[in-house]
């Protein structure tokens, strides 16, 4: 039953059908927050979207039944299992938050598509030093900050009043939204000389640590990238080697018997073994 059943869930065309409901799911999803199209075509839409939650439940126990507890041991697979568990907590005002959660289901296709997977991997394998990037940019801001707060909290008390106002601002300036004529060309009306505090801040956060970002991402995605091409070959070497072996054993086993022969033609007398 269950060497059934995975042949059937691990078929490319069932995986192909569930790839074609997820994208039609989230295209229903998304019209279902037009009024206009709810209120001529809502039970149609509600219709389709219960049809296609309950190919994918079908899909999962399927999947369950097949792998039993191997498939909670799949990082992806339990989260596949928790999207369309959402899906199914009945939308209450207790858990109407719930129903908005519903659009995760698209997020499935990034279980489906090797790409998209290992892209995430790679951010995932990248957190770690994501995480220390974060640890240093919060420290420069706070430095930053209390020498904001102290340098124009005074005479800017909206924009540097206190450490968390002045961190928010710094934030803006940071991004580089409106960062020049929104704050920094005010401040320097009142004090010529901020650009020497603003100028080292935006080069050292945002055209220097938001670069380590940058490079610890495309490390991470060059390592699964690598990591991918290595287990391919290595698939690649395992099914050349399983097509190969009854050949190399035919051609063992060959070599026995032109040995033997080879021994019968130069001693003629000599009996072969029985």
């Amino acid at each position: 039953m269950s060497a059934w059943l995975r042949s059937i869930v691990d078929d490319p065309r069932a995986e192909r059908v569930i790839m074609v409901l997820i994208v039609i799911n989230a295209v229903i999803l998304g019209l279902e927050t037009s009024e206009t199209i709810m209120a001529s075509h809502g039970w149609l839409l509600e219709t389709l979207d219960r049809a296609i939650l309950a190919v994918f439940v079908v899909e999962i126990a399927a999947r369950i039944i097949a792998y039993r507890g191997a498939y909670f041991r799949d990082p992806w697979n339990v989260f596949d299992f928790i999207v369309v568990a959402i899906a199914l907590v009945p939308a209450t005002e207790t858990f109407s938050v719930l129903r908005a959660l519903r659009v995760l289901r698209v997020l499935r296709l990034v279980t489906r598509v090797p790409s998209l997977r290992r892209v995430v991997g790679g951010l995932i394998t990248a957190l770690p030093g994501m995480g220390s990037v974060v640890a240093l940019l919060s420290l420069l801001f706070y430095v930053f900050a209390v020498m904001a707060t102290k340098l124009f909290g005074e005479q800017f008390p909206d924009w540097f009043g206190s450490i968390g106002a002045s961190a928010y601002s710094l934030f803006q300036i940071m991004t580089l939204e409106s960062w020049s004529m929104g704050i920094v060309r005010p401040v320097m009306e009142t004090y010529p000389y901020a650009w020497a505090f603003f100028v080292p801040f935006i080069v050292i956060t945002t055209f220097a640590v938001l670069n380590l970002f940058i490079g610890i991402v495309v490390n991470a995605m060059q390592a699964e990238h690598e990591k991918a091409v290595n287990e391919e070959r290595a698939a690649e070497r395992d099914m050349i080697h399983d097509e190969t072996a009854p050949l190399v054993e035919e051609i063992k086993a060959l070599r026995v018997e032109m040995a033997a022969l080879r021994q019968r033609i130069e001693n003629p007398a000599v009996r072969p073994p029985e």
